[in-house]
């Protein structure tokens, strides 16, 4: 009888165990998920703003029908290099009257040890967010 109870608890530890290791891997993978999801998001607010930029008269302070004036990510939220919870977001090259290129390197490290990195490219009218990995 002592044998078969010593074997019912190393089997409940073994099974416990493994519960715990799967939950904390799911923990992780949704943790990855909602901030690529937040980048994302934050990469969407960043394209609008460019846009209304874009739009505004150059007397009112906007671009005047170009996002060449777009230096850095100063012009959009105050600051040449924009960090929260989610990314650090900035300009990739130079703007020119067309287009600008936004790109967020988040801040949660996926598999490997690799922070995500997504870019938005902006149009007067459209936007496309890619994924760089």
């Amino acid at each position: 009888m002592g044998q078969q109870q010593l074997l019912l608890i190393i089997l409940g530890v073994i099974i416990v165990g493994i519960a715990v290791a799967v939950g904390i891997t799911m923990f992780q993978d949704n943790a990855l998920s909602a901030s690529r999801d937040a980048m994302t998001a934050d990469l969407v607010n960043l394209a609008s703003k460019a846009q209304q930029y874009y739009r505004k008269p150059a007397s009112l302070g906007g671009g005047g029908n170009s996002f060449a004036g777009i230096t850095a990510v100063t012009v959009l939220v105050g600051q040449a290099v924009a960090t929260n919870d989610n990314a650090t977001y900035s300009v990739d090259g130079t703007p020119s009257a067309t287009s600008i290129v936004f790109v967020g390197t988040g801040a949660t490290e996926g598999a490997g040890g690799v922070l995500p990195v997504h870019m938005v490219t902006v149009a007067p009218s459209t936007y496309t967010i890619s994924q760089v990995e």
